[in-house]
């Protein structure tokens, strides 16, 4: 089929038309990722910001407590919850350590959380990524060894 004319023109229009009907969609798509990308670096930041937190003097008992737990967990190479177990894999790291984070941050005073903040952009930038901690994953290791034998003595009683 051969388009002459005001069909060309028409089509051209349509094109035009669906072009910018998909243009605020990705726009939009764009903008989303961008804002989960810019959460995702806040938590990465406050994860070591607790980190920090955590040998600050001015850091309260209770805060501190915390951080230790909080931060084991967040900088363990090892997660509690395994990724690839579906849904429940990614509850921890999309729910649970956010929320975890955003608590302890309330938990610590001001002058203290602005401190620690700026240590942790420092150490970001100096060092490119996030401590790991060994203790974290021991803690994770003890934490599934610990599971595994109340089962296998759980289900040791029942048979």
């Amino acid at each position: 089929m051969i388009m002459v004319g005001s069909e060309v023109a028409a089509g051209c229009e349509a094109d035009v038309h669906l072009t910018t009907r998909r243009a605020p969609a990705i726009s939009t798509f764009m903008a989303i990722f961008q804002s989960i990308k810019s959460w995702a670096s806040r938590i990465k930041r406050d994860a070591v910001t607790l980190w920090f937190a955590y040998r600050h003097p001015g850091t309260p008992w209770f805060a501190k407590a915390l951080a230790a737990f909080v931060v084991a967990y967040a900088l363990s190479p090892i997660d509690l919850i395994p990724d690839f177990i579906p849904v429940l894999g990614y509850v921890d790291d999309a729910l649970l350590l956010p929320a975890l984070i955003w608590l302890n941050i309330r938990l610590i005073p001001a002058p203290v959380l602005e401190e620690c903040r700026a240590q942790a952009d420092k150490w970001m930038k100096e060092q490119g990524t996030k401590p790991r901690s060994i203790a974290g994953a021991v803690i994770i290791v003890g934490i599934w060894i610990g599971v595994g034998v109340a089962l296998w003595a759980w289900f040791d009683r029942q048979g």
